[in-house]
């Protein structure tokens, strides 16, 4: 029996103890706590502190939650910057955006998401979830779930995100909720555009809730990358030097809405939730990279001989969840039960058509004191400079992932032995199919000779926060692009190497039971997750397919002792599966028969397993305060990264069968663990004296620590992992005025979606967030106007390259937003 197994079957062993256990005990009152009280609109952030906290108290599990208002007075661009400012949970950002979310320091797909307690796919490969196109608008809440209940997704090892949407039985008769700014991007000047809107009627059976959101942001990146080394004496060697200077314009928006009916018999509520919300990138992109053939070393040089590209882009990149959901609640005697159907659409799509020019030739001096401020002095003007060739380069890649749903729950309350309990089950059905291709080898052709790039030169220097001492000017590249596709842009032609088709179903079924004690309650149950798939691809000409099937119980126990009115103490052992995204489980590979060789999916790996426990001790010492202390560890077994191992060759050429082949792509490693600890304080001066009322702190820290087990036996950190995160929020609210500075700041990690060789430097932001809410209202409706500044310290972000050298430096210039809000 392997390891992992052996403490799962201990696991099973202390949930039946627990129940037992249950036995001996006390009788207590038969009431089940109520989460569903964390709807806060427009209420101070004191108020609104305390329902997300009081939620938090009465939860059967680890859990951190965020109620609407509090996200609405941050000054955040959207949910990932919002999931940031809580314990243990860290941003990845894409050119100064947040988008990402590194879950105790986690890869991304470790954690999986949901609307209104219905998992959906992770736009990104089936798997990751990304939040730069879910706006607050939509959201009365979020929850952060750490210890994973038998209700919730297998696919929870590091953690479950359940976005909960605006009921429209939040407030009787008719409301409306408003919210439009307008802001700029220091750097070039760009603009920023807000609008939202929520309204909502209901009487006591019929409701509705619509909903609306269009965001937009105008922004300069600028970017130096380097080729980087150090020589034996440890002096810096310059390689090569890229200059680069993207615009581009990010959109994202958001519709839908809910129809739902309350009853007084059997039928107790029916429903039907749509949403629909999409992330645009439209992006241009100036790119001149400086190769020197004959490097020397130091930080200095002079008149050293280069070679000269020139990169130019516009380009798109989208994403986009459509999900509904048709569903009902019934009163069948003793029993709730809960119906779900949901019908989800997942799209995401990259196409990058690039103009490139090679072969020009100069000489420059350069200087690189400060490496993230390189200066390089060309001998020739940058624009006179003449290339020998240009291709034609179209990368791109494209997923669509369908998903149909079917979730049944019940419970019911109950007695056994004097002891009041609820018993929950359910059952639930994924069918997926995902079909599309990855970014694999690019179409290139020459491009068209009747296109004379120079003439889209509008001669405007860069906007930059670093030297632009090439002299970089900007192109039309809207302009370049639709000269081109006049000449003949092609189509993208993807490889049968690069293609994915696969088709998964997911059968769940789940018990638990929570029995309530004088001092607590202990949630115990299991779940398990059977998973069958179907891999399809080409190879060498020739059709396969790849099916195989596995079955994962996960069973969970959760004790939740009441050591005091105000003080909970929290135990949790769980158990989670991470299924390879589909770009990993895709059979389609590129298959080099002579050298017995293959790259590209890997259609036998195995899923990844984790068991691991929770505690935590929180202290509710005062209204709206927190003080609590966290740890937790998680086991992981098989876990996927990229490398070569040996395989039968005959999985892709069947005349190879029982032979040695090299493969090189993703694989499982071995002896997975990750570790940390997770500290809160939030706290109002008021409950120390009166004189400092509506001052406050909101602080959390969490220190982690990860690492696997390569094929070669290497040890090496998991993805997403930084060794400590931080956020500070000082902020003071009396008379109608709310004031919020916050700091964030995490140690290096190595991205889970850029090279694992290299790793980002620590990233640190303050953030300002300034609303006052009007002395009066308009018959009825408050309104507040706010300000909202992001990156106040103008922050630079670096990346570095395997050898310690840096090999990216990223600027994006401050943000600022001037809005109103109105609500009735």
């Amino acid at each position: 029996m392997r390891a992992l197994d052996f403490r799962k079957t201990l696991l099973c062993s202390a949930i039946a103890l627990a129940s037992g256990a249950a036995v001996a005990q006390q009788p207590a009152a038969d009431a089940k706590p109520d989460v569903e009280v964390v709807t806060v609109v427009a209420a101070p952030i004191k108020d609104s502190q305390q329902a997300a906290l009081e939620a938090k108290q009465m939860a059967d599990n680890y859990v951190d939650i965020i109620s609407s208002d509090t996200i609405g007075r941050f000054p955040d661009q959207n949910l990932a910057d919002s999931l940031g400012r809580l314990p243990g949970l860290a941003i990845e950002r894409d050119q100064g955006q947040a988008r990402y979310i590194n879950f105790r320091g986690a890869p991304f797909r470790y954690t999986s998401i949901a609307f209104d307690g219905i998992d959906v796919p992770g736009a990104d490969n089936g798997r990751v979830p990304r939040f730069d196109s879910f706006p607050s608008v939509i959201t009365s809440r979020v929850e952060a779930n750490k210890a994973i209940l038998p209700n919730m997704p297998g696919e929870s090892v590091a953690g479950f995100i359940n976005i909960h949407t605006f009921s429209p039985f939040a407030q009787e008769g008719f409301s409306f909720a408003g919210d439009i700014g307008m802001g700029e991007q220091k750097l070039g000047g760009g603009d920023i555009d807000k609008f939202g809107l929520r309204g909502a009627w209901s009487n006591d059976h019929f409701g509705v809730v619509l909903f609306s959101s269009a965001n937009s942001r105008e922004q300069i990146t600028d970017n130096r990358e380097y080729d980087l080394e150090r020589d034996d004496n440890g002096e810096l060697v310059v390689n090569e030097l890229d200059f680069r200077s993207y615009k581009i314009v990010r959109e994202d928006s958001a519709h839908g809405g809910t129809f739902e009916f309350r009853g007084d018999g059997t039928l107790q509520r029916a429903f039907f939730s749509t949403l629909y919300s999409e992330f645009v990138d439209k992006e241009e992109r100036n790119q001149f990279v400086f190769t020197f053939s004959e490097p020397v070393a130091g930080t200095t040089a002079s008149d050293r001989a280069a070679a000269v590209s020139r990169m130019l882009e516009y380009g798109r990149y989208e994403n986009s969840t459509f999900t509904n959901t048709l569903g009902a609640d019934l009163q069948l005697g003793n029993w709730v039960v809960e119906g779900r159907y949901n019908l989800t659409e997942t799209e995401a799509t990259t196409y990058l058509p690039i103009p490139r020019s090679m072969g020009a030739a100069t000489t420059a001096d350069y200087d690189l004191s400060d490496t993230e401020n390189p200066k390089l002095y060309l001998a020739d003007d940058l624009n006179d400079l003449a290339y020998n060739m240009t291709l034609g380069i179209l990368y791109g890649q494209s997923l669509e992932v369908d998903v149909d749903k079917f979730k049944l729950d019940a419970e019911r309350d109950f007695e056994w032995f004097d002891l009041g309990a609820t018993l929950e089950i359910g059952l639930q059905l994924d069918q997926r199919e995902a079909d599309g291709y990855v970014i694999g080898s690019p179409s290139v052709a020459p491009f068209p000779a009747s296109i004379n790039i120079d003439d889209f030169n509008t001669g405007r220097r860069w906007d930059a926060k670093t030297s632009n001492t090439i002299g970089g000017t900007y192109y039309n590249n809207k302009g370049l692009r639709k000269a081109w596709q006049q000449a003949g842009l092609g189509s993208i032609e993807p490889s049968p190497a690069d293609l994915i088709v696969m088709d998964e179903d997911i059968l769940a079924l789940y018990a638990m039971t929570t029995t309530r004690f004088a001092w607590g309650n202990i949630v115990a149950g299991a779940r398990i997750e059977q998973t069958d798939y179907t891999s399809e691809g080409t190879v060498d000409g020739e059709k396969i397919a790849v099916d195989d099937d596995f079955t994962n119980i996960l069973p969970s126990v959760h004790v939740n002792i009441d050591l005091a009115d105000d003080l909970k103490l929290r135990i949790s052992g769980s158990t989670g599966v991470n299924r390879p995204t589909y770009d990993e489980w895709r059979a389609a590979a590129s298959v080099d028969v002579a050298n017995e060789e293959v790259r590209g999916g890997n259609p036998t790996l195995d899923a990844e397993e984790a068991i691991g426990i929770d505690t935590s001790l929180e202290w509710y010492f005062a209204p709206a305060s927190i003080a609590s202390v966290g740890a937790f560890y998680r086991q992981i077994d098989n876990v996927i990264y990229a490398d070569s191992t040996t395989i039968n060759g005959g999985i892709y050429v069947p005349s190879e069968q029982g032979q040695e082949w090299t493969y090189t792509g993703a694989v499982n490693g071995d002896n997975g663990e990750m570790s940390g600890i997770e500290l809160n304080f939030i706290g109002h001066a008021v409950d120390l004296t009166q004189t400092l009322d509506g001052f406050g702190i909101s602080a959390n820290m969490t220190l982690l620590n990860s690492e696997f087990e390569e094929l070669d036996g290497t040890k090496s950190d998991l993805p997403g992992t930084s060794d400590m995160i931080y956020n500070v929020s000082l902020f003071y609210e009396n008379f109608g005025l709310s004031t919020r500075v916050n700091y964030q700041y995490r140690d290096e990690w190595v991205s889970p979606i850029e090279d694992p060789s290299e790793k980002w430097g620590e990233q640190k932001r303050v953030d300002l967030s300034v609303s006052y809410e009007l002395p009066f209202d308009f018959d009825g409706a408050r309104m507040s106007v706010y300000f909202n500044a992001n990156n106040l310290t103008d922050e630079t972000d670096v990346r570095y390259a395997g050898n310690g050298t840096i090999n990216q430096s990223e600027s994006y210039g401050r943000r600022y937003l001037l809005g109103a809000r109105v609500n009735f």
